[in-house]
């Protein structure tokens, strides 16, 4: 009875363990190593490298509007059509004007010649050359005057047609035909406004701990300076997950901004198809370190313990372990680790649900991470050394 009690025992711990599931299969792969660069990045607001307010030179009344709300506008464009009649009265009596002081300075001309044959015979004398000389001067300055009136007179006559000072896209319009406007005598009338495209600045602020670092590099030739070299940028939009703009730094404040501690810098963006508009806000993201070599995994494989970031491990016995990371930027889409993996650790990427600090898994081996970079080494997963 006692022997049959013992065969049933076993007969049930032999089940048990027939049924006990194998260990759970989770992806691992090995971190990439390659030479990446740390970028700082900044919020930015883009504005047009040329702005315009477009304003009446000359006073009237409009007779025209040449161009369509929100249009792309070349420089030169007609925009505005002022009543050029009573400018063209006052060309034509300015050029009356220069005539009739021209026809003066030639009858002075011809007296002062009549007068200095004269004198030689002491017919006239130096008195009247004198006068005659004068008065030749005095039809020369009258003549000056005249052509400076007409030049005036023209002058606004053209102002009368108000073109475009830029190319850029043109705002609406703020006075339509029939409407009365004032020149620059008398508060000249705003009309429209014009801001240029491409390309466009953004704007910036850097904070004074990433300056005095960048300084730091500067110094110490890891890292060229903004002030006279044209580091690139890249520009993330609003709405969007990675890069799409690249620019170069164009300039750099003189002075930090005492109520913030922060220094104004400014990058240019090419906006080839005019898709950034002024006023418009942008994630900025500079050079902030020389190239260095770096261990790179999966942001998926990330796990977050408190205040703590860790990474699960398979070791050479095929158990789980937790190791505590040091993360640095993304750069292509993977995480930099900067302290606590080593190139030949095998890490897990997928199935972290599976995994159990201590237990048995089975690991199987993935692809590149990203599948754009060869790992850092070849080792199967659970392979001896």
């Amino acid at each position: 009875m006692l022997f049959a009690l013992a065969l049933a025992g076993c007969d049930e711990k032999a089940q048990s363990q027939a049924a006990a599931p194998p260990p759970p299969t989770v992806t691992v792969a090995q971190p990439v190593k390659r030479s990446v660069t740390d970028w700082d990045e900044f919020t930015g607001r883009f504005e047009a490298i040329q702005e315009v307010q477009v304003r009446a030179r000359v006073g009237g009344f409009v007779n025209g509007v040449e161009f369509k709300d929100g249009a792309i506008v070349r420089a030169g464009d007609l925009l505005y059509i002022i009543d050029p009649r009573p400018f063209e009265a006052v060309v034509l009596q300015a050029e009356g004007q220069l005539a009739d002081a021209r026809a003066k300075g030639e009858l002075a001309k011809r007296d002062l010649e009549r007068g200095l044959t004269l004198v030689q015979t002491s017919a006239v004398s130096e008195q009247v050359v004198d006068q005659r000389r004068q008065a030749l001067q005095v039809a020369r300055a009258a003549e000056i005057q005249a052509e400076g009136a007409l030049k005036a007179a023209q002058l606004n006559v053209e102002f009368t047609h108000v073109v475009a000072p830029i190319t850029g896209r043109v705002s609406r319009r703020l006075v339509t035909p029939g409407n009365l406007v004032q020149g620059s005598e008398g508060g000249a009338t705003l009309l429209t406004s014009i801001v240029s495209l491409d390309p466009i600045y953004i704007y910036f602020d850097v904070d004074e701990a990433t300056y005095q670092r960048n300084s730091r590099l500067w110094f110490e030739g890891k890292r060229p300076s903004s002030r006279d070299t044209p580091n690139p940028v890249q520009v993330t939009l609003t709405g969007e997950t990675k890069p799409s703009h690249e620019g170069k730094m164009d300039f750099l404040d003189n002075r930090l901004d005492v109520s913030t501690a922060t220094l104004r810098s400014r990058a240019v963006i090419p906006n080839k198809d005019l898709s950034i508009l002024p006023g418009q806000f942008g994630r900025v993201r500079i050079i902030g370190s020389a190239p260095y070599e770096a261990l790179l995994i999966p942001d998926t494989a990330i796990a977050t313990d408190q205040s703590r970031k860790i990474v699960f491990v398979v070791k050479e016995d095929n158990t789980v372990e937790a190791r505590s990371v040091v993360l640095g930027p993304l750069d292509e889409g993977l995480r930099v680790i900067r302290e606590g993996l080593k190139a030949e650790d095998h890490v897990i990427v997928d199935g972290l649900q599976r995994a159990r600090v201590g237990a048995k898994v089975t690991p199987k081996m993935a692809q590149a991470p990203a599948g754009d970079k060869a790992p850092a080494g070849d080792k199967p997963a659970g392979a001896k050394p």
